[in-house]
């Protein structure tokens, strides 16, 4: 994500001196309340739903994620990197390529 894009969220959230509200756990809760909005989207259609709704939903839960990342004070490529590094050894291609079972089924 952009530096100016990052910029942007931390400074919406300091304007407002919303910071005081922004615990982990909170900004956890933010999260998950935004994903299932995200999946509202979706509830009676894979197929029928409204891209501007999706837009709006899924930049929600990013912007909550970048506030998590900044409170934590991490870094978004070393923990995902991280994770891939994870999700790799735990599905290898040879194993896991065109199935959908977890790791310990493979």
């Amino acid at each position: 994500m952009k530096q100016e894009t990052l910029d942007r969220i931390r400074k919406f959230s300091e304007d407002r001196d919303w910071d005081q509200f922004h615990s982990p756990a909170n900004l956890a809760k933010s999260i998950s309340i935004e994903a299932n909005e995200l999946l509202e989207c979706f509830q009676w259609s894979d197929t029928k739903y409204d891209i501007n709704d999706v837009k709006d939903e899924l930049a929600d839960v990013i912007v909550y994620c970048v506030d998590m990342l900044q409170k934590l004070d991490l870094d978004a490529d070393e923990i995902v990197n991280s994770k891939m590094d994870k999700n790799e050894a735990k599905y290898p291609v040879d194993k896991a390529k065109g199935l959908s079972l977890k790791y310990n089924q493979l």
